[in-house]
């Protein structure tokens, strides 16, 4: 007790507010497999969760054919090894599945989300199904790991900024509502106990608050509209999901609680105000300032130690009442060519190095 008093004295992080925070609150996304070393470094600096990728086109690039699961294996059996639960996204169909369309740049994105046709209906649950038996409860990874400690998935989180072009070049409410139902219904078929996350939506991309010009295809949504317009077009969508997820991308951390209650809002306005919020990437980048890496100047004047603590104090000190439930770093190591400020990202250095951001990460979380 009197250790306890005298941290909470100093004002350390890690006193009376990191105690009142949910179980599996610490996260990080995998953008690589960590060793099974480094996962035990993870789950000793605090982190309970990561959160892993799982590509559709890479698993299954041809239609019908068997699934490929080496992409994701290695995260899941290092989890594992370390005591620490996976939290996978689905995403990025085959185009034998969805045709793809210029989004500018030199880059394609679906030109819809897997609902629009029977064909990609099944397809798509066929997916989750087949991904609930590897990873699931009693699936067969676990069977081939009879070693390991079996952690099997129970939540998934259905796609990725659903709301921006990049994951859906012509965002919209009403396909993801419908990808929520059918993915429920495929999911619950396979493991009754399977629960829901929807994607992460990127809080306000760009233009996403304005309606498209004449002729133009709007291709981005601040998440608390695409969220309220979800329920509207979707009744059939409402208690389908355990959370819905943010990714709030912005200059400061100060700028979260706009952002959180933004969603909230929505959440009230619906009638749904016990959902809770899930934040599966936040991040600020230690590379430097340039025209490749500042998403709209978004690492200028930014320090990537300094605006994590003071989102990590933030989200302690709200967390109950934001109903913030986890908070997911990205991203586990440095991904350049991943984005224009990922090579800055990580804990870590391409070459497993720990930077100050994995110390400052460590003094919350443990």
């Amino acid at each position: 007790m009197i250790l306890a008093l005298s941290i909470a004295a100093l004002g350390l992080p890690g006193a009376a507010s990191a105690a009142s925070l949910p179980s599996g609150f610490w996260g990080v996304v995998a953008n690589e497999a960590p060793s099974a070393s480094t996962a035990e470094t993870l789950a000793g600096g605090g982190v309970e969760s990561v959160r892993v990728a799982i590509n559709w086109a890479a698993v299954q690039p041809t239609e019908g054919g068997e699934t490929d699961w080496s992409t994701v294996d290695p995260t899941v059996r290092a989890a594992a090894e370390a005591g620490l639960t996976v939290l996978p996204f689905i995403a990025v169909p085959p185009e034998w599945a969805v045709s793809y369309e210029s989004i500018g740049g030199g880059s394609k994105a679906p030109r819809s989300l897997p609902v629009q046709t029977a064909a990609q209906r099944e397809a798509w649950r066929e997916f989750l199904r087949r991904a609930v038996y590897r990873y699931g409860p009693g699936g067969s990874f676990w069977a081939e790991n009879p070693l390991l400690q079996a952690h099997p998935v129970r939540i998934w989180q259905i796609w990725n900024e659903e709301n921006f072009k990049y994951f859906a070049a012509r965002p919209s409410p009403s396909q993801y509502g419908r990808l929520v139902v059918q993915s429920y219904g495929a999911l619950r078929s396979a493991d009754p106990g399977a629960r829901i996350v929807l994607g992460g939506m990127f809080g306000e991309p760009k233009n996403g608050s304005h309606p498209a010009k004449a002729g133009q295809i709007k291709r981005s949504y601040f998440a608390s509209d695409f969220l309220e317009r979800m329920y509207r077009t979707t009744p059939g969508v409402r208690g389908k999901f355990l959370a819905i997820a943010l990714h709030p991308y912005v200059y400061s951390y100060k700028q979260l609680p706009r952002e959180v209650n933004a969603l909230r809002a929505v959440l009230k306005k619906e009638r749904d105000p016990g959902r809770g919020v899930w934040i599966t990437e936040m991040s600020w980048s230690s590379g430097r300032q340039s025209a490749s890496n500042g998403y709209n100047d978004y690492e200028k004047g930014a320090n990537q130690t300094r605006e994590m603590a003071g989102a990590f104090k933030l989200l302690e000190a709200e967390a109950a009442a934001w109903r913030v439930k986890r908070v997911y770093w990205f991203s586990l190591t440095h991904a350049p060519g991943s984005c224009n400020f990922c090579d800055g990202s990580g804990l870590f250095t391409k070459d497993w190095a720990p930077k100050a951001a994995w110390s400052t990460y460590r003094r919350f979380a443990r």
